[in-house]
């Protein structure tokens, strides 16, 4: 058994773009800067994975070095970090994300995320999000961040 907890936190864009937080797109706020479309649950979620199964972390093998995943889905780079994490004989058994900053309001689509990632994982995903009540750059709306631990099996 292996458990590994990762983090992943991303500003606010100052281009126009979709926020995609969990693997949904949120049309009322603007959307997070990055390589990739800056899901951070999704990124999170792939990274806990990584690390749990000792094939690296997400800057190693989705690196913003690496052209093929620039402007790539949270869901696909999800997806891989699955396959590779089957790959090497591991099974998932489940992650567990907390989302943290002041927007959007993530409660009223928790369900629809935890199924969509659930889907893309093939095992249990579980969601929950908080505020920082105002305090430091979340707190201030400059990002949003999402702490995942992933659970794996041999």
């Amino acid at each position: 058994m292996r458990v590994a907890t990762a983090i992943d936190v991303h500003a606010f864009s100052r281009q126009p773009r979709p926020l995609m937080l969990a693997c949904l797109e949120f049309s009322d706020t603007g959307g997070l800067a990055g390589h990739s479309d800056a899901d951070v649950a999704a990124h999170a979620a792939a990274d806990a994975l990584l690390i749990a199964s000792g094939i690296g972390e997400l800057g190693t093998v989705f690196g913003t070095d690496r052209e093929e995943w620039a402007g790539a889905s949270g869901s696909v780079l999800l997806g891989e970090a699955v396959r590779l994490v089957s790959e090497a004989g591991w099974q998932i058994e489940n992650i567990s994300i907390q989302i943290i900053g002041q927007k959007p309001r993530f409660a009223p689509r928790r369900l629809e995320a935890q199924e969509t990632m659930s889907s893309i994982v093939g095992a249990p995903v579980l969601l929950s999000a908080t505020t920082t009540d105002h305090l430091g750059a979340l707190g201030r709306v400059e990002g949003i961040a999402a702490l995942a631990t992933a659970l794996l099996t041999d």
